[in-house]
């Protein structure tokens, strides 16, 4: 069981380290192509983000972004694998921050082809999330019952 377990692990993270290591290749000096498709949509966030924290406040830089996920993917991915809550945790907050920016299908309407094709990426990304819920609660279930076992008595002569 230990053994597909790991490798269920591997093949669940090598969604997330190998998208992070093409980002990584692809980065250059603007931040590569996630930079460019995710800065329109960064301009609405940050749009947003003034209206209801005022002018002044945060400005998102895309190449930031681009960068956070980067490190978020590659770093979550690895301990992941390893069966660390931590690297499950930190796939949990790439997704939790990137799904509803980079797949806006609120922003089309019913009947346009975008809708569908981002409708389906945000849920196949709210699916990985869960997927990361189920570990977490499956690696705190099994903690508790190792926790909960009697030690056996020994016997007496």
């Amino acid at each position: 069981m230990g053994f597909f377990s790991f490798l269920g692990r591997v093949l669940f993270a090598s969604i997330f380290i190998l998208s992070a290591w093409q980002m990584y290749n692809d980065f250059g000096v603007d931040g590569g192509p996630a930079a460019k498709e995710l800065d329109p949509k960064l301009v609405v966030v940050n749009r947003f983000l003034a209206s209801k924290l005022g002018e002044g406040s945060a400005n998102l830089d895309v190449k930031h972004v681009v960068a956070a996920s980067l490190v978020l993917k590659g770093a979550g991915g690895l301990i992941f694998v390893f069966g660390s809550p931590f690297g499950a945790y930190l796939l949990m907050f790439y997704l939790l921050y990137i799904t509803p920016v980079l797949f806006d299908f609120y922003n089309y309407k019913f009947g346009e082809p975008q809708f569908f094709t981002l409708l389906q990426d945000f849920l196949q990304n709210v699916a990985l999330f869960g997927a990361l819920l189920y570990f977490l609660g499956m690696k705190g279930s099994i903690s508790r019952r190792k926790l909960k076992k009697k030690a056996p008595k020994s016997k007496a002569a």
